[in-house]
C-alpha cells in the first residue's frame, strides 16, 4: 500500500537529533514553557518577520485564544469558509460568536473575496481566511474588505507553514495568524502543538496571559483563561523540524509538479490550480473528479491510499443546522465536497511510489 502520509518514515530521518534534544529537556528538569519554547517562538517570529509568536497547546486553541484576546464573543459574527477542517468554525462558536460562511473560489478552494462582502453585517467583527491545503488565500482583496469595515483578519494558516503570498510568508498577511503543529502538518511534532503570530504586542501579551489561566503573575489572575501551554519536549522536536521544513516543503513542491505534469491532461481528472502569486506547499495534493467515489475505490483496490477532504461542508454540519443554511446555498464548496480527493503526498514519497500512483490513476480513469 502506498500511504497517503508516512510520518514514521519522515520522523525516522531525524530520530537521532530528536532523541538528543529530548534528552536535553529531560536533563534540564524544566518541562513547560522553558528555554526551548522561548527559542521556538523567537525563531518562528524571525522567520515570518513578525514581532511576536506565542506557543500554545494546539491549533484549535490558537484560534480560540486569538478570538478571545480580540474580545470577540456573544452577539458577534465572524465570516469564514465552509470548506475547511471543523476547528475553524468550532473556535468561533467556542467563544460564543456565530460563524458566517461565504463560498470559496472554484480554483484555489479558498475563501472567495467576491462572496465575502455580502456576508458582512453590523455584528461582524473578524474574517478568518484559511490557507487551504497549503496555498494562501487572496489576502490583498480580503484585507481591503476588512479595512473597509474595520474588521480583524485572522489567518488560519494551520496547513500552510512555509507558504507565501506575493513573497510574504503565510502568518504575515493579516492581523494575526494561527498555526497547528499536529503531526500530519508540514511542520509538525510528535503530538499536539500550536502557535499564534502577530506584530500586535498588546494582543501577544493578552495571549500569554490567556494561555496560563488568565495569569500574568503566578497565582494572580486577571481574567478567566485556559490551560494551553506548549511543553518543552514538543518545542525541542519542533526546533529540529524547523531546520528541515524548507527541504520538506521543496520535496512536496517537486512531487506536486510531477503529479500535475503527469495528470494535467487526463480526462475526467482536474489537477490543483496554483496561483502565480503564491508558493503552494502542498500539505495535501487533491484532485477533483465527478466520479470520485469510483476512482478512489479503484485506487484503494490497487493499494493506493486516498483521503477525502472534506466530505461535508461546515454550513451543512448537523451542529450548525440552527444557522439555517441548506443545500445549494454555497454551491462551489458543496461541489468540492463531492469531487475532491487526496492522493499520497509527503516529503519522502519515492519516485517509484509516485509512478505507481500516477499509473493507477490513469488506469482507474480509463476503466470508468
Amino acid at each position: 500500500m502506498v500511504s497517503l502520509i508516512d510520518l514514521k518514515r519522515q520522523f525516522n530521518t531525524i530520530k537521532t537529533d530528536i532523541l538528543a534534544e529530548v534528552e536535553k529537556v529531560i536533563e534540564s528538569g524544566h518541562y513547560i514553557l522553558g528555554t526551548h519554547v522561548k527559542k521556538l517562538e523567537e525563531e518562528v517570529a524571525e522567520r515570518l518577520q513578525v514581532e511576536e509568536a506565542v506557543a500554545v497547546a494546539n491549533g484549535t486553541d490558537a484560534l480560540v485564544l486569538t478570538l478571545e484576546a480580540y474580545g470577540i464573543g456573544s452577539g458577534d459574527e465572524v465570516v469564514t469558509t465552509p470548506f475547511t477542517f471543523f476547528a475553524t468554525a468550532e473556535a468561533i462558536t467556542r467563544v460564543g460568536a456565530t460563524p458566517v460562511f461565504a463560498d470559496v473560489d472554484e480554483k484555489t478552494y479558498n475563501l472567495n473575496p467576491e462572496c465575502l462582502e455580502s456576508k458582512i453585517t453590523s455584528a461582524t467583527k473578524a474574517i478568518i481566511p484559511v490557507h487551504l491545503f497549503g496555498q494562501p488565500a487572496n489576502m490583498d482583496k480580503i484585507n481591503e474588505i476588512a479595512q473597509k469595515y474595520s474588521l480583524y483578519v485572522i489567518e488560519d494558516a494551520c496547513q500552510a507553514f512555509g507558504a507565501t503570498y506575493k513573497q510574504r510568508q503565510a502568518g504575515h498577511l493579516g492581523d494575526a495568524a494561527c498555526f497547528s503543529f499536529f503531526p500530519t502538518k508540514n511542520l509538525g511534532t510528535l503530538g499536539d502543538g500550536g502557535m499564534i503570530v502577530t506584530s500586535d504586542k498588546r494582543l501577544a501579551n493578552q495571549l500569554r496571559t490567556l494561555r496560563v489561566h488568565g495569569s500574568s503573575k503566578k497565582y494572580f489572575h486577571d481574567r478567566i483563561g485556559y490551560n494551553s501551554r506548549l511543553d518543552e519536549l514538543h518545542a525541542a522536536i519542533l526546533l529540529v523540524c524547523l531546520q528541515k521544513i524548507d527541504e520538506w516543503n521543496a520535496n512536496r513542491i517537486s512531487l506536486a509538479e510531477k503529479y500535475t505534469a503527469s495528470l494535467r491532461h487526463v480526462k475526467g481528472i482536474t489537477a490543483p490550480f496554483v496561483s502565480e502569486e503564491c508558493k503552494h506547499v502542498f500539505h495535501l495534493y487533491c484532485l477533483a473528479s465527478p466520479k470520485r467515489d469510483d476512482v478512489t475505490a479503484f485506487l484503494n483496490k490497487d493499494q493506493i491510499a486516498t483521503g477525502i477532504y472534506y466530505p461535508r461542508c461546515l454550513h451543512l454540519q448537523e451542529v450548525y443546522q440552527h444557522l439555517g443554511y441548506k443545500k445549494g446555498d454555497l454551491p462551489v464548496a458543496e461541489t468540492l465536497s463531492k469531487e475532491l480527493f487526496a492522493i499520497p503526498m509527503h516529503p519522502y514519497l519515492t519516485s517509484n511510489e509516485q509512478n505507481q500512483v500516477i499509473k493507477a490513476i490513469k488506469k482507474a480513469v480509463n476503466k470508468l
